[in-house]
């Protein structure tokens, strides 16, 4: 419990009626889940504005209310507070009201298009390894120390973060590793943590769908790097172009990684092959498990945060060569079957574009590249036609599939992608809209060293249809079918 009017510090307030006194009991931003002595923030969503159950919340026994635009009629006993924006008022006032947990340990957040998930993981095992106690939120998996909990979004809302800090802070967790979304910052998902640091990756074509324009999408990474404070650090990628950007406006301390340009965090790509990658970084040769270019950037990411937060150099390569990266990040399936299976996360054009240039930098010439794409429906649409034409570019063939089609017809997103493609890669082209047979077509076609790619879902272990989850794995259906090939 706490006073209402305590856990309202650093609210942007523009008018109250009613007693600011009243104990509040919970914090709630779903009027669903309003209980006696509760306080109900109406939030303007994607999909409903939390304004028009203001009274549905008030009937399940909240006591105050936040909004930014207050009912025409106030019922008695009831406190009202407006304020300008509801969103980053409810990330304040749940930061207070939990006792402000993200100030009481390192967090970390890491924003870009392609890489958080790695990176994230990546800082996660390696403060593991260097004996500190640790959480992380991510894509893929919540963890605190050792105990998963299941991820629902990239970045969870201000309630669900907080209550995971406080559980962290309860198992003696000194970090926090997080990924930090374009749309958590653009719904302030994240106001009121206090971050100690925050990494850039990368920004390229994705969330059209949601930012309409990719100005758009800039500023909302931007954002977060504005709003962290002159004790805070951030560390961006000085090679992609809009890095520095991201440092413009921030008063955290400027820091920069990289592999082209000058940078406080320099690497050299000595050696790149199937089995990992040897870096040159600090004047030392180090050799990490990780493949490809992108993994350089990432390892170099990890590697700066680690020495900004004052961990030691040799240490810090030590562990972190021995370190794989990410479930479903480049993830070989079976090494050492007949041909080379790869399932990746990449449902972007520029992280297909990485994975299928680290593919043809690996060939030798005369190998296959069998590539299993599809897109996700309900999302950026504009990259449809933008992923099949890379998928081409860099296959020798490609076989259409579906994704997460979600409420859309999958063959209809596959129509979409095909627009991308010309009369000479169509001849290259498959389309299978069962992805399991997609999958199984890929492995007949495979013969001895030839290279398979599975791109789009990674991790997940569903395939998302007309609003029902159903299982899916991609690992576990390549797995079978490299069996089944193989005898």
């Amino acid at each position: 419990m706490a006073e209402l009017k305590d856990i309202l510090y650093k609210v942007h307030i523009t008018s109250t009626s009613g007693s600011m006194n009243v104990e509040v009991k919970g914090v709630c931003f779903d009027s669903r889940k309003a209980q006696p002595g509760s306080l109900f923030i109406a939030v303007k969503g994607t999909q409903s504005d939390g304004h028009a159950f203001i009274d549905k919340a008030i009937s399940g026994g909240a006591i105050a209310v936040v909004a930014e635009k207050l009912p025409d009629t106030l019922s008695e006993n009831i406190t009202y507070v407006a304020v300008k924006d509801s969103a980053k008022a409810l990330g304040v006032i749940v930061g207070n009201y939990y006792g402000n947990p993200s100030s009481k340990l390192k967090l970390i957040g890491v924003t870009g298009t392609n890489g958080k998930t790695t990176v994230v993981t990546l800082l996660f095992k390696l403060f593991t390894s260097l004996g500190y106690r640790c959480g992380m939120l991510s894509t893929v998996v919540n963890k605190i120390v050792d105990k998963e909990i299941q991820a629902t979004h990239t970045t969870p809302d201000p309630i669900q973060i907080n209550e995971l800090l406080v559980q962290m802070l309860a198992e003696n967790c000194t970090h926090c590793f997080m990924e930090v979304s374009s749309h958590a910052v653009d719904q302030g998902r994240i106001a009121g943590l206090n971050f100690t640091g925050a990494l850039f990756t990368n920004i390229t074509h994705d969330h059209l769908d949601y930012h309409r324009t990719f100005e758009s999408y800039i500023r909302a990474k931007k954002g977060f790097f504005d709003g962290l404070s002159a004790e805070a650090f951030a560390l961006v990628n000085v090679d992609d172009k809009r890095g520095l950007v991201m440092l413009q406006n921030t008063k955290a301390r400027k820091q920069t990684y990289g592999l082209k340009k000058m940078a406080d965090f320099k690497g050299k790509i000595i050696t790149n092959s199937i089995e990992g990658l040897e870096l040159e970084i600090a004047e030392r040769n180090v050799w990490f498990k990780l493949i490809g270019d992108f993994n350089a950037y990432n390892l170099l990411a990890v590697y700066g945060a680690a020495m900004l937060l004052g961990e030691d150099i040799e240490l810090v390569l030590m562990k972190l060569s021995a370190l794989t990266g990410a479930s479903g990040r480049f993830e070989l399936v079976l090494p050492g079957s007949r041909f080379t299976a790869i399932v990746d996360y990449a449902h972007t054009p520029d992280a297909l574009k990485n994975v299928l240039e680290t593919i043809e930098h690996f060939r030798t010439g005369t190998e296959q590249v069998i590539s299993v794409v599809g897109c996700g429906g309900d999302r950026d649409r504009t990259k449809r036609p933008l992923m099949a034409a890379i998928a081409c570019k860099y296959s020798s063939k490609v076989i259409f599939t579906s994704d997460n089609p979600r409420s859309e017809d999958p063959m209809e997103i596959i129509r979409e992608m095909q627009k991308g493609v010309g009369p000479t890669e169509a001849r290259k082209t498959l389309v299978m809209v069962d992805r399991e047979e997609a999958i199984k077509t890929a492995c007949m076609m495979a013969k001895e060293k030839d290279i398979i790619l599975v791109a789009g879902k990674g991790h997940e272990n569903y395939q998302e249809i007309k609003g029902v989850k159903h299982p899916f794995d991609d690992k576990e259906v390549l797995t079978r079918m490299i069996k089944l090939f193989s005898n």
